[in-house]
């Protein structure tokens, strides 16, 4: 798609939206890449489990925050 010089003085005013939906775009996507990674995963259960065992966080804590990671875990994106 070629743009004009009219085409592109239009599309000038839309530049800075355009390219703030760019970077959101980016930013979505690596989220959720770290959100389905199992390094990063297995890091948020290891860090839960030396909690417990600290004292720091109860078993019924425990258990609610290994669900949350891992529903996150299976929740796929909107789009």
């Amino acid at each position: 798609m070629t743009v004009g010089p009219l085409g592109l003085i239009l599309g000038l005013p839309l530049a800075p939206v355009r390219g703030l939906v760019w970077l959101a775009e980016r930013i979505q996507e690596q989220a959720e890449l770290e959100l389905h990674d199992p390094t990063s995963i297995r890091h948020q259960l290891e860090e839960i489990e030396a909690a417990r065992r600290a004292g720091e966080i109860t078993e019924e804590e425990e258990s609610r925050a290994v669900a949350r990671v891992l529903q996150g875990m299976t929740t796929t994106g909107r789009r």
